[in-house]
């Protein structure tokens, strides 16, 4: 037998042992895991309480009374309807209240002024589908109420307090309410609708921005092919209807508006068609929109359409506005960046607006503050226009506290020389849990006519 045979025999022999003595100590401790396992199959005896130490406290409202709003404990029987559907009724009362400070030069105008705004909602929760909501402004956003100084035009207090319900509407859910139609729950009567005074807002209020009277129906939870889910909403308003911030007594509106889910992107596909008297006009409008993840970036493209029946009137103008919105977050950060732009073709108008123009969606320079006199600094108007914005928003503090840097311009692109450029800047802080304090300033410089500028400080209250 030859040395490396020999060899060779030995290392197979100590390979053989080593492999058994493993093989053996494995053996033995899944075995006694394998016996403290089944020891541990029993439940546990001792209750451990819910982990709630470093939860945030229940936000309470103004007014609760039945039921706590984000409460915890038993429910209640409730009351039973002959509908089969079981009421447990609650009313809650909430709001905001905003007052700022604010002033602008826009080279023809220096206003100053001390504002304020209350809204204040009483929410009667019946069910989890089903409620009334009823909302007062009783301090306008239109400098009704606060004091004005500086402008030479109604210099001094004002209180133009009123008592005007801006939302009433009850919404609810057929299926909920008439349980005994569908006892298994395999017809299709879930259908939501509401009725009254209600916000509405679609393709981002670049159509529709207003709170009317109306009445709605949607139908969710659809699944054509290709799609995960599908809204269709069929509404018709027939009062409180603006156009072009101003009240359209004659107007009633139709509209259908839907909403799609594919594996690519949120089509929503609107239109509304507006009935009206001679002065102000018929008219139709379309929206399509599109809302999506490309790669690291967030996406949405928008186009939408005003077409007069018999011609432009003060309501309503022929033309079309194309959108587009993209933002991403920067590597290691929790900032946003963002790119807004806009192109206008004619002169578009909403189909419904009660404040402000339908750009103003665009950025913080061409939104208007909604309180007092102090507007956009920026035209939110879409008649021959093409611009943008450029922004970055920037959080600290474990983002209770935000900045928003914007660069923003629009040209007109039928050379009647109403180019216009603003930098502005937002910074927000939240003290506490119900305050926020605002800072706003911008600076603009315009064609043809001086430079504008102002600022404002905001506490605006939740309670």
């Amino acid at each position: 037998m030859s040395l490396r045979t020999i060899h060779g025999k030995l290392a197979l022999c100590c390979a053989t042992t080593a492999i058994l003595s493993v093989d053996g100590h494995l053996s033995a401790t899944l075995a006694q895991q394998h016996e403290e396992k089944g020891r541990g199959h029993d439940l546990a005896t001792e209750s451990i309480p819910l982990q709630t130490d470093h939860f945030p406290k229940r936000p309470r409202l103004l007014l609760e009374i039945g039921e706590q709003f984000l409460g915890s404990g038993p429910l209640s029987r409730g009351i039973q309807l002959p509908t089969g559907a079981v009421w447990r009724p609650a009313l809650w009362i909430f709001g905001t209240y905003r007052s700022s400070v604010q002033g602008f030069d826009n080279g023809v105008n220096e206003i100053g002024e001390w504002a304020h705004r209350l809204d204040i909602f009483a929410n009667l929760r019946l069910t989890g589908t089903e409620r009334v909501l009823i909302g007062f402004r009783p301090a306008d956003e239109f400098g009704g109420v606060g004091y004005n100084f500086g402008s030479g035009v109604d210099d001094g207090w004002q209180d133009d307090f009123n008592g005007r319900i801006e939302t009433l509407f009850f919404e609810g859910d057929f299926g909920e309410l008439f349980p005994f139609l569908d006892d298994d729950d395999s017809q299709s009567f879930d259908i939501g609708f509401s009725v009254g005074r209600q916000d509405l807002s679609f393709q981002e209020g670049i159509l529709v921005n207003d709170n009317i009277d109306a009445v709605g129906f949607t139908r969710n939870s659809l699944r054509p092919g290709g799609t995960s889910n599908l809204r269709i909403t069929a509404l018709y308003g027939w009062n409180d209807i603006h156009r072009n911030n101003v009240e359209d007594d004659s107007a009633k509106l139709l509209a259908l508006f839907t909403e799609a889910d594919f594996p690519f992107s949120t089509i929503a596909v609107d239109a509304v068609y507006m009935i009206a008297g001679d002065a102000t006009g018929d008219a139709f409008y379309g929206g399509l929109g599109a809302v999506q993840r490309i790669g690291r970036f967030n996406t949405a493209f928008r186009m939408n359409v005003s077409l007069p029946v018999s011609g432009s009137t003060t309501a309503v103008s022929r033309g079309v506005v194309f959108f587009s919105e993209i933002s991403w977050t920067p590597h290691h950060t929790e900032n946003l960046l963002y790119v807004n732009n806009f192109l206008a073709v004619g002169a578009f108008s909403s189909a419904a607006r009660a404040l402000g123009g339908p750009l103003a969606p665009a950025g913080i320079v061409f939104e208007s503050a909604g309180m007092g006199r102090f507007g956009s600094p920026l035209s939110s108007q879409a008649a021959a226009v093409v611009g943008g914005a450029i922004g970055h928003q920037m959080f600290f503090a474990h983002d209770r506290r935000q900045l928003i840097v914007e660069l923003a311009g629009r040209k007109d692109t039928n050379g009647i020389g109403e180019a216009a450029a603003a930098l502005g800047l937002r910074l927000q802080q939240a003290v506490g849990r119900r305050l926020i304090v605002r800072l706003d300033g911008f600076a603009a410089a315009r064609q043809g006519r001086d430079a504008a500028f102002g600022g404002r400080v905001e506490t605006l209250v939740k309670y």
